[in-house]
């Protein structure tokens, strides 16, 4: 019966893990938009979700087509909105935007918009190209930092696995009492009868 009810107990909690995916944060706007093509080097990217993002674990990088970053400084989170400033671009260029945030159910969310810049942009660098700061940031910029929900993931099921592992060793039927336990419990009452 123990047994039944930590595998019940397991399969809610399972459940429960699953249910809070549903309310994520969803990326439902962006300036510059999506897929547009500017006619001048924005100064900066403002990202727009749903619900309001959790403060301190936003990230947000501008990346060229040659891997270079744009962005500049950190991230800015208010309520729904994520900023971040960007450095003069090169007219002509592609621009991948790549952001990871913290939902305000707690869950990390990725994803990754674009832009370009059409070449007779103004506002733009004198065509100096500015290497980004490692080659980890620009791949997470352009993959939307999608390796973090692996880690989010395997964490998770590692805890599912402890979790199992001690329920299944609470659940281990109790050892036998030994024949030794049993001849001194049955000499007891003998010796108190001859009395």
């Amino acid at each position: 019966m123990r047994r039944l009810l930590t595998v019940l107990l397991l399969a809610c909690a399972a459940v429960g893990f699953a249910l809070p995916a549903q309310a994520h944060n969803v990326l439902v706007g962006s300036d510059p938009k999506d897929g547009a093509t500017l006619s001048a080097s924005p100064a900066g990217v403002t990202l727009v979700f749903d619900q309001a993002v959790r403060q301190g674990y936003a990230q947000v990088g501008v990346t060229g087509a040659d891997g270079s970053s744009w962005a500049d400084g950190a991230a800015e989170v208010s309520a729904e909105r994520v900023s971040v400033k960007v450095k003069p671009l090169p007219a002509g260029g592609s621009y991948v935007v790549g952001y990871r945030i913290l939902s305000s159910d707690g869950h990390p969310v990725t994803g990754k918009i674009s832009f370009s810049l059409a070449a007779s942009a103004t506002g733009v660098s004198a065509g100096q190209v500015r290497q980004g700061d490692s080659a980890e940031a620009a791949e997470a910029a352009a993959n939307g930092g999608a390796g973090m929900a692996v880690v989010w993931i395997v964490a998770a099921l590692l805890l599912l696995a402890a979790g199992t592992a001690v329920a299944l060793r609470r659940a281990a039927p109790a050892p036998a009492p030994s024949s030794e336990a049993e001849g001194d419990a049955e000499a007891r009452p003998a010796e108190g009868t001859r009395a």
